[in-house]
């Protein structure tokens, strides 16, 4: 991998956190991780309350990117269909054709998916794993990049649908805007008091530059030492006692390609067990499906203790082996 190589990616990186920025106020690390999964065809599901900006985040990023872009409000009505598009009949020619749906897009925003039924819910397993649409016996192929941006309210909200775990699954990052400090409140009005800066926002990225990027991460070297520290810690999870489902091989796979973009962005051309650390909890929390009361969809404290504890625990490979 070369230094241009290595430039491109970061100063892409660099543009949207700072365009995203200008709407977005103190969540640069969230936005990382957007860009990360941007560039390695994962999807993000943003949970937290009403009104903390999950919505906001998405669309910024989206507008950051010089592609299309699509919204939808999930609601319990909603039906596959109204997602993936329909064949109809034409009479003027006498033959069935496609009506596409907003799946066919590059960026998704599916937002307050639980509020959706999990019939709906599920039409997304196969275009978010395998990047296509089956409709009535024939595939078709989504473009790329193709990302899902999906916010959900907490379970505890009324009239919402807890999400498949095979769709968890599917799920690159699951992240929390949380409340923002005081000083950050203060700037949040004043920045949107008599304007809208989403609005302002202007695309700093192409879906060509992006598409680069992915081919630029998937060259980051990965060494034996970190693929077996990556299985170590999936393994760790599955045997955990009050653990009843683990890091599955894709969750694996999720943590190895986030790793090399999270590499990239500090600079390196290989990966690093502090690069797998810093993305533990946001890839592999969500993943976890623990045992009796504790049993939760979300991951929630107890998944993310699990995660710290396994981190402490799995030794770490020597740093003279990871990077040869």
């Amino acid at each position: 991998m070369t230094i241009e190589n290595l430039d491109h990616v970061r100063q892409l990186a660099e543009q949207i956190r700072s365009n995203v920025s200008t709407v977005i106020v103190g969540k640069e690390s969230m936005i990382d991780k957007l860009f990360i999964a941007m560039v390695t065809a994962g999807h993000v599901l943003l949970e937290d309350v009403p009104g903390t900006g999950k919505t906001l985040l998405a669309k910024a990023a989206a507008k950051s990117v010089n592609c299309q872009f699509t919204r939808v409000q999930f609601t319990p009505d909603l039906l596959p269909s109204d997602l993936s598009g329909i064949y109809f009949y034409n009479q003027k020619i006498s033959e069935f054709e496609f009506r596409a749906g907003p799946l066919f897009t590059n960026i998704l925003l599916a937002d307050e998916i639980n509020r959706a039924t999990p019939r709906t819910q599920s039409s997304l397993l196969e275009c978010m794993e395998e990047r296509q649409i089956s409709i009535d016996g024939v595939t078709h192929r989504l473009a790329e990049p193709f990302l899902v941006i999906a916010t959900q309210n907490p379970l505890e909200q009324q009239g919402t649908f807890p999400l498949p775990e095979a769709q968890m699954d599917r799920f690159l990052f699951k992240l929390s805007m949380g409340y923002p400090s005081s000083a950050e409140s203060v700037q949040i009005l004043k920045r949107f008091k008599d304007r809208q800066p989403l609005e302002e926002l202007q695309a700093v990225a192409s879906s060509d530059s992006i598409i680069k990027a992915m081919e630029i991460v998937s060259s980051v070297h990965v060494s034996d030492e970190m693929l077996s520290y990556i299985v170590a810690l999936a393994e760790y999870s599955r045997q955990e006692a009050s653990v009843a489902i683990g890091v599955s091989p894709r969750g694996c796979q999720a943590m190895l390609k986030a790793a090399q973009v999270q590499a990239v962005l500090h600079g390196r051309s290989f990966v690093v067990p502090d690069d797998v650390k810093e993305l533990a909890e946001p890839v592999w929390a969500h993943r976890l499906q623990l045992k009796g009361l504790g049993m939760n969809r979300g991951g929630g404290v107890k998944a993310e203790e699990i995660i710290r504890r396994m981190l402490s625990e799995v030794p770490v490979p020597a740093e003279e082996g990871v990077s040869s």
